[in-house]
């Protein structure tokens, strides 16, 4: 096929009826003429840009349907035959699709087999992979089959061999697979084993001794070039182990910890390493993982993805705290940092003198003892002083200083005799302020004056005001500070959060209060936070809650229907309705509509039984969303706070099976959240999922 014949009417073509990630798809034509025509440097842009347009970042559009004719002829006419195929490959394999019926983008790619499968038998290696890579992903089970198993027969490169295995498994996997399982041995070119092992696992084949042989001997596997477009091949390991870990049987749960325990103890670094990423994954994902791995785990601390891994598991890896004690003990060292900051989440109360010695030269264990997110560090009087000494330092960073004044705000009162410090470093860091309220609480009054004189001397920023009223109960310093943030957005929710602290005392701020709630129909989620603490401050100002009832109701009906965008928001304002009490029974209909939706369930059972009439709630409707809520990973924390709360109704019999799968099985309920706190939050409220047994 000539190029004229290729791009044939495709300027007439109705591009500008037609949308990509950018909006119109009128540069389609330019972009397209661009990769058959251009040279290198024009052609490898346009590629570029036809990725970010049709395929962005691997979702499929409108005008994608309509380019795929011309990008097979394009192939077919033996231009950057490679670069095309890929490109078709990965639009067909999409399944973020926009605006675009469900599988419309795979259904065009396959239309233009007929252009596509005689590729198959290329002269160029690297064409005939490419092509076999992009066939396989169109999951034709018309022509596709035959023409791939004819090359299977003739085709002498393993390379190509494996991807053709690959991709047979995608359009005929069962005829695949009885192919793979004959492919698993030491005589089997490496690529192709690869592709044997994968096709299995996808097949569902019993995990045999031969597989795990066989992965064993593939490592390390992240230089191995089979379906070079698919991460998972570039990390066997990890495929395999969530591969097995996901079918969720004692037999592949069993399979998958060996195999990685063997892989832990291999006498290669890289093949550890590669082991210590799926280990990572696997302990994210399976309750099981965490007592079998860190045997094997311990011994690699002194690598930066074990060190890792154990302060992921924290108090799960009490078993390697020898391990990381003594590695922790090095001088000067990087590794040592690295395992001290592990030790700190696995074993505070050892980690603790080694931190007093080593303060200022281990930043990494300072930042993990300082995290406010992670349970308080314990108090050591000889860890006070080393973080007096640090604070008393010349030019000590922000981030530094965070850390340490976060410690001793949340030792509170125990380290009082920090006071002197705090009090140096508020004038250039006025976050300092909550922790100077929180040591001399309840303290002697001496303490309590020299503060209130510091924060007064401090004055403007509002946490130091909030700070200077928690100490002295004085209302004037933040009152002038709330009256002023209100009419600045950017701080207006933490300005009614302090009104609201301040409750009858900020009565003449009811105005300002008022003239700053919103009014956009879609506003920005610092907005409705604001608004939020706005009805929550309105309430406790005045008691009156028809204002807040009001804004609450405006808050949810802004948010309904918004998906994720406005997921913890909503959470908020069904928090702030449940803080009413009865008196926002007015937002009961609302609150009764979300129960239906996961992600909103937990916190509108929670505010039901606190605001409806007990005589009208259904319980057991409560308990089923608020445990929904939890099955789903939608909202567990909430989930759970629901269920305790609603006690009896929460160990109703027909929900004791479904709560008592949960605490007993392998996968983990909590998949998402920040990195180290996914697996500790999972085993939190895995308990207290097991007290309501």
């Amino acid at each position: 096929m000539d190029l004229t014949t290729a791009l044939a009417g495709l300027d007439a073509h109705p591009w500008a009826d037609l949308s990509h990630a950018y909006g119109p798809a009128e540069d389609l034509p330019d972009l397209l003429r661009a990769l058959a025509e251009g040279d290198d440097g024009t052609a490898e842009e346009a590629v570029s840009e036809l990725y970010g347009s049709i395929l962005h970042q691997g979702t499929v559009y409108p005008a994608s349907v309509d380019a795929v004719p011309y990008l097979a002829r394009i192939a077919a006419a033996g231009v950057r035959t490679v670069d095309v195929l890929g490109l078709l490959g990965g639009l067909a394999e999409s399944e973020g699709e926009w605006e675009v019926p469900d599988g419309a983008v795979r259904a065009a790619v396959s239309a233009q087999l007929p252009l596509l499968l005689p590729l198959l038998a290329d002269p160029d290696e690297t064409v005939r992979l490419t092509a076999a890579w992009a066939v396989g992903h169109t999951g034709d089970t018309g022509t596709a089959p035959a023409a791939l198993w004819e090359r299977w027969a003739a085709e002498e490169s393993p390379d190509v061999a494996a991807e053709l295995l690959v991709a047979l498994g995608r359009v005929g996997l069962a005829a695949a697979a009885a192919e793979a399982r004959a492919r698993l041995g030491e005589e089997t070119p490496v690529p192709l084993r690869l592709a044997a092992v994968l096709v299995g696992l996808k097949n569902g084949d019993r995990w045999e001794a031969a597989h795990h042989t066989a992965v064993l001997g593939l490592l390390p596997a992240r230089e191995l070039t089979v379906d070079r477009y698919s991460v998972h091949h570039g990390e066997l390991l990890l495929a395999v182990v969530d591969t097995l870990l996901e079918r969720d049987t004692d037999a592949d749960r069993e399979a998958a910890l060996t195999l990685l325990e063997a892989a832990l103890r291999d006498p290669r670094p890289e093949v550890r390493a590669e082991a210590l990423w799926a280990a990572d994954h696997a302990c994210y994902v399976s309750r099981a993982a965490p007592p079998r791995l860190v045997p094997a785990v311990a011994p690699l601390a002194a690598q930066d993805t074990a060190a890792s891994l154990l302060a992921k598991l924290g108090p799960l890896a009490a078993g390697a705290a020898p391990a990381l004690l003594e590695l922790a003990t090095r001088p000067d060292d990087r590794a040592a940092d690295q395992a001290l900051a592990a030790l700190v989440r696995v074993a505070p109360g050892q980690a603790a003198p080694l931190l007093a010695r080593d303060l200022a030269r281990r930043p990494d264990a300072r930042r993990a003892a300082g995290d406010s997110r992670a349970p308080a560090f314990p108090f050591a009087p000889e860890l006070l002083a080393a973080v007096r000494g640090r604070l008393a330092a010349d030019g000590l960073g922000d981030n530094e200083t965070a850390d340490l004044v976060n410690l001793l705000r949340r030792w509170g009162p125990r380290a009082v005799d920090g006071l002197p410090e705090l009090c140096a470093v508020l004038p250039r860091f006025p976050y300092a302020a909550s922790a100077v309220a929180a040591v001399v609480a309840g303290g002697p009054s001496e303490a309590r004056e020299r503060a209130a004189e510091a924060l007064r001397a401090n004055a403007g920023p509002l946490q130091v005001a909030r700070a200077h009223h928690d100490v002295t109960g004085e209302p004037e310093l933040l009152l002038d500070a709330v009256a002023e943030r209100l009419a600045a957005s950017r701080e207006r929710a933490e300005a009614a959060q302090a009104a609201a602290d301040l409750g009858a005392a900020a009565a003449g701020l009811l105005p300002d209060l008022l003239a700053a709630v919103s009014t956009e129909p879609e506003p920005t989620v610092p907005q409705l936070d604001a608004d939020i603490a706005t009805a929550r401050a309105l309430w406790q100002i005045d008691g009156d809650a028809q204002e807040a009832v009001r804004i609450l109701a405006s808050v949810l009906d802004r948010t309904a229907g918004n998906g994720p965008w406005y997921r913890w928001t909503t959470v908020r304002a069904l928090r702030a309705a449940a803080s009413l009490g009865a008196a926002g029974r007015d937002l009961v209909p609302r609150l009764e509509a979300l129960l239906d939706q996961p992600q909103d369930a937990a916190g509108a059972a929670r505010a039901l039984l606190d605001i409806a009439d007990p005589d009208t709630l259904d319980l057991g409707r409560l308990a089923r969303a608020a445990l929904h809520s939890v099955e789903t990973d939608a909202d567990v924390t909430g989930g759970c706070e629901a269920l305790h709360a609603l006690g009896a109704a929460a160990r109703d019999t027909s929900l004791l099976p479904y709560v008592g799968d949960l605490v007993e099985r392998d996968r983990r309920i909590v998949t998402s959240g920040l990195a180290y706190d996914i697996i500790g939050e999972d085993e939190r409220l895995r308990a207290l999922l097991a007290e309501l047994r």
